[in-house]
């Protein structure tokens, strides 16, 4: 399985990834990195805070962009060089997440890619938005 070459690739293509995201998800990422931040995993202790409930580590939707990028576009063989991330809203429980890539810049001599990365909710909010730079697999 290989992905898109830098020669198959223009401005304007984009790949998406949706997920609704479970209780099951957010307790097998904190204990994966170990992020144990009572917002996402104690109810009683998320409830005094500003959202009123428990919500998915922000670098849990951040990871559906690295699905899209190394399963899509580019896909196999891509290597994941930098992300600026910007979290705009909460995901909650139970919310579908799509997750976007769509190519800004292509810079072929170093054979980089610029995309924009953004994840929305089910009712279309933004709730992280973001630019990878990705070198795409060679022909």
């Amino acid at each position: 399985m290989k992905g898109k070459t830098m020669a198959e690739i223009q401005v304007g293509d984009f790949a998406e990834f949706a997920k609704t995201i479970s209780e099951t998800d957010v307790y097998l990422f904190a204990g994966v990195t170990g992020d144990l931040n009572p917002a996402h995993l104690n109810q009683q202790e998320a409830e005094k805070g500003m959202f009123k409930s428990r919500i998915a580590h922000g670098m849990l939707s951040a990871g559906l962009v690295s699905a899209v990028l190394g399963m899509q576009l580019p896909g196999p063989g891509t290597i994941y060089m930098s992300q600026t991330l910007k979290f705009t809203a909460p995901v909650m429980f139970g919310d579908t997440i799509t997750a976007r890539a769509e190519v800004k810049e292509r810079i072929e001599e170093k054979n980089r890619l610029i995309l924009r990365t953004t994840c929305t909710n089910q009712n279309g909010k933004l709730v992280l938005d973001g630019e990878a730079t990705v070198m795409p697999p060679k022909a």
